[in-house]
């Protein structure tokens, strides 16, 4: 009972963390020109963050644009991208869509209209956020966002370096 009224709370207060094992969906979704691509080819040898994202979700905002702005200083020190996965429906994804090209970010944005991805990565909560290694396994999952929870994701980038 307890481990269950943990697991609500953490859900709830979005401080869930864990160690995820698995490999990556192979899900068509659409690249920033509207194209269709294969998720699995982002895998390229080099590992990626991948946060599943909503224009609604000031966290998911929150923690994309500290991202960002650590992006530049964390990738002189590890190779890696970022993928940021709208999960906004074909009502929004036009509002996604500029919302995603007018911030800034230097991502990979993709956008998953139908949320295919999102049902085949077990997203329920925004924003989730996965670390990817070069071979497409998840190896790490993170639901919420908390200013400075993004050091964490650069920590275990390191870790995977370091393998």
């Amino acid at each position: 009972m307890l481990r269950k009224l943990l697991l609500v709370f953490c859900l709830v207060c979005g401080c869930l963390q864990v160690a995820a094992q698995g490999k990556l969906s192979n899900v068509k979704v659409e690249d920033a020109d509207g194209k269709l691509v294969e998720i699995s080819s982002l895998v390229n040898g080099k590992p990626f963050i991948m946060s599943f994202w909503g224009i609604t979700c000031k966290p998911c905002l929150m923690e994309l644009n500290a991202i960002n702005d650590q992006l530049e200083e964390w990738q002189e020190e590890v190779d890696f991208e970022v993928v940021a996965v709208s999960i906004d429906d074909s009502r929004f994804s036009t509002r996604a869509r500029s919302m995603a090209s007018g911030s800034g970010w230097d991502f990979i944005c993709v956008f998953d209209k139908n949320q295919d991805l999102k049902r085949a990565m077990n997203v329920t909560f925004t924003p989730h956020t996965f670390i990817v290694d070069g071979q497409g396994n998840i190896v790490y999952s993170h639901t919420g966002y908390t200013p400075g929870s993004e050091l964490e994701l650069f920590e275990k980038l390191k870790e995977l370096q370091q393998k």
